[in-house]
């Protein structure tokens, strides 16, 4: 896995190039199909929605918060939901920046988790997620190729065992030589080439 100076790195740009995605989504776009296959893009915000808070929670050493049932139960894209998925990318960032963040272990559901994994995974949902919602409605993804790379490298290690508990689907497999952000779309189980 990438070391967590090198993930650390590219926390702003991560979290940068998706904030740009998600001001663009339209409103009107939400029942449009997204690359992951059981989501729309309503479907995908709401996985963010639910699962960022606790990875910041995660992050911060901190218990997550409270929610009436588990993902699929819960409809938290209500009225503002652009607003208040961008604060909490915000606040994951924020806690990424801390050099303690990526030290031992941390709590993550039911799993204890090495740090820099969570950390990871993190990034892992800024990048891939923020292509799945640009490709999805017809944003521009801009995302610097060593950011893509760092996260490649972190998802090389983690990828499988993911794989293994549905995170991921099978490897899409792309040329040796494409662009870091195809290599880990790739790994991550999508098309780099997929389109509405």
């Amino acid at each position: 896995m990438s070391n967590p100076p090198e993930l650390q790195n590219v926390v702003d740009p991560a979290g940068e190039a998706f904030l740009d995605v998600l001001h663009a989504v339209p409103a009107d776009a939400l029942d449009a199909p997204t690359p992951c296959e059981h989501y729309t893009v309503r479907g995908l915000l709401n996985h963010l929605l639910y699962w960022t808070p606790r990875l910041t929670a995660a992050v911060r050493r901190e218990p997550p918060p409270a929610v009436a049932g588990g993902e699929s139960e819960t409809d938290l894209v209500t009225e503002d939901w652009r607003a208040v998925l961008a604060d909490d990318v915000e606040r994951l960032a924020k806690a990424l920046r801390d050099p303690s963040a990526w030290d031992g272990a941390v709590l993550f559901g039911a799993a204890e988790l090495p740090a820099r994994q969570v950390g990871a995974m993190a990034l892992t949902e800024f990048v891939v997620h923020g292509w799945d919602l640009a490709v999805a409605t017809g944003a521009e993804f801009r995302c610097e190729s060593e950011t893509a790379l760092a996260v490649f490298r972190a998802l090389e290690e983690f990828a499988p065992r993911g794989r293994q508990y549905g995170v991921f689907g099978a490897e899409v497999p792309v040329a040796e030589n494409a662009v870091p952000l195809a290599r880990l779309l790739g790994l991550s189980g999508r098309d780099p080439d997929w389109s509405r």
